[in-house]
């Protein structure tokens, strides 16, 4: 417990999946958590899970690829908390497509959301940080953004540059004690993946070398030791989090 006391964090995606475990996990460590989503009904319930269990949270409706709403989500972090201390950029969409078959509508939605909303986090995140001598971002990414996955070209697309981007704000800001790593999950049960475990054998069995799949909160803890100060000497690193699937 208190882990994360004193610290303010910004969490987008927050209404359900890994990054509702984040913020719960985060506030019964002790953080004052903003918790943003576009779907403000689900996030409510989570503010109102964490305030009922003595956490200190609040939530804010959020479209990621937008940079006035994001410009709205750190004012109003500032201007309730004083501060912000982390970012973790959870908020990410999914997409089938293979490149012979790609729309670019879909390619620039999923570019949008999971690569341009993680940019614009950090763009306007850490010049706070900067302010505190101190920060950690954490970009969940995903193994796709390491190794290849046939018929996600616009989704690895995303998740790669999300790593690539990782690594050179680490480098650009290590100077002032900001660090910048990104987390890269394997598959894990959450509203996103659903459709993906119907069939009595998921595909994705094969692949995964433990006997079960991940479930949110096992991405939360490894988020929570990058939020912390735990991690002091870690920036630029890539945590795999995918139950041996890139150990093939």
């Amino acid at each position: 417990m208190g882990r994360l006391t004193g610290k303010v964090a910004i969490i987008t995606g927050a209404a359900n999946g890994m990054g509702a475990a984040e913020a719960k996990l985060f506030a019964s460590e002790g953080a004052k958590v903003v918790a943003t989503d576009l779907n403000e009904n689900v996030l409510n319930e989570v503010i109102q899970e964490i305030t009922n269990n003595g956490g200190e949270a609040i939530g804010l409706k959020q479209n990621v690829a937008s940079e006035e709403e994001w410009k709205h989500v750190v004012e109003e972090t500032v201007k309730q908390y004083g501060k912000v201390d982390i970012l973790v950029n959870n908020a990410g969409v999914s997409s089938t497509m293979t490149i012979a078959n790609l729309e670019m509508e879909q390619w620039n939605k999923v570019l949008d959301i999971n690569l341009n909303g993680c940019m614009l986090g950090m763009k306007y995140a850490i010049p706070e940080m900067q302010k505190n001598g101190s920060g950690s971002v954490i970009n969940i990414s995903s193994i796709g953004g390491i190794v290849g996955m046939a018929g996600s070209s616009a989704y690895t697309a995303a998740k790669g540059a999300l790593r690539s981007i990782s690594k050179a704000a680490a480098v650009e800001f290590s100077k002032e004690s900001i660090r910048v790593n990104s987390v890269h999950p394997g598959i894990i049960e959450t509203p996103m993946t659903a459709p993906s475990f119907k069939d009595a054998t998921p595909f994705y069995k094969t692949f995964t070398q433990l006997p079960y799949f991940g479930k949110p909160e096992d991405v939360a803890y490894g988020v929570l030791f990058l939020a912390s100060d735990e991690s002091r000497f870690m920036t630029g690193a890539e945590l795999v989090i995918d139950g041996g699937w890139t150990a093939l």
